[in-house]
């Protein structure tokens, strides 16, 4: 029977420092704040907007959420993003993506701050992390992911890691913390040949491919720490993972649920960029 790691219990480890380091900056006269930034009503965005919110409340940090028309015209989003990027008074800005195809994603993404850039769009925290770089935002789940696995003393250093998912949102920036951490990394996905030998070599093993259920038993050796980092949606309609859990958990060692695992720790990584990005004023 593994053990399960809910991402709630990370949360609520880092809870009382954020507050801490929050009432400080109020203290000195700062009010971190986050500024959302939302085109459109589209679910994901609501859900996880909801969830931030919730977070920011609990952690007495400020936000305040921007919401757009799904039709609204380029030079038009273009000129208010470039006021809330230009606003003193927000610190660090959540951007929702994919924009609305008749917006042009790259050029907004090109507009922001890199340092009110909370989630890691632009080139120069891109580069910041593959230099190791701490200067810069990483993005959140991949961050969320290292902290879980600090958080439940999973050891890092010297530990073969298979990670399926080579995006730029999650597989490619975690592979570059993984190696911060002095973990040996093998990046996969969907394409490569024997995927199972290849996960099956793994002491620690991350799907983060977008795929639903995809790793099964014959992906994971017996002692294995799985951590699922995919949000799909099943054939009844259900929320699961990458991972297929309940045929997975009697062989991992520690598994991460979904809902409930990485995921939630993202908005507290979230928090912590605001907060770090306000700290950066005085």
């Amino acid at each position: 029977m593994a053990e399960v790691l809910k991402g709630m219990e990370v949360a609520n480890a880092m809870k009382e420092g954020l507050i801490a380091e929050n009432e400080a900056l109020i203290a000195k006269g700062i009010t971190p704040c986050l500024a959302i930034v939302r085109v459109g009503e589209r679910p994901d965005d609501l859900a996880y907007e909801r969830g931030a919110l919730k977070r920011f409340e609990g952690l007495g940090i400020a936000t305040r959420v921007m919401v757009f028309p799904e039709n609204i015209a380029q030079d038009e989003f273009e000129s208010e993003f470039e006021k809330i990027n230009g606003d003193e008074s927000v610190h660090g800005i959540l951007l929702f993506r994919p924009l609305p195809k008749t917006l042009d994603e790259d050029a907004i993404i090109k507009k922001i701050d890199p340092a009110k850039d909370m989630d890691c769009m632009c080139d120069t925290n891109i580069a910041k992390v593959f230099a190791g770089d701490e200067s810069g935002y990483a993005p959140c789940t991949p961050e969320g992911v290292i902290e879980l696995l600090k958080h439940f003393e999973v050891p890092l250093k010297g530990s073969k890691v298979t990670l399926v998912g080579r995006s730029m949102v999650v597989g490619k920036p975690l592979a570059m913390l993984l190696l911060k951490e002095n973990a040996t990394v093998t990046i996969c996905h969907t394409r490569t040949a024997d995927l199972a030998a290849e996960c099956k070599a793994a002491d620690i093993l991350i799907a983060a491919a977008g795929s639903a259920k995809m790793i099964k038993p014959e992906h994971v050796k017996e002692g294995t720490v799985v951590i699922d980092v995919g949000i799909n949606v099943d054939e009844e309609g259900n929320l699961c993972g990458d991972v297929d859990f309940e045929a997975v958990e009697p062989l991992a060692s520690m598994i991460t649920p979904v809902p409930g695992g990485v995921g939630s720790v993202t908005t507290s990584i979230l928090a912590k960029h605001t907060l770090k990005a306000a700290a950066v004023v005085l």
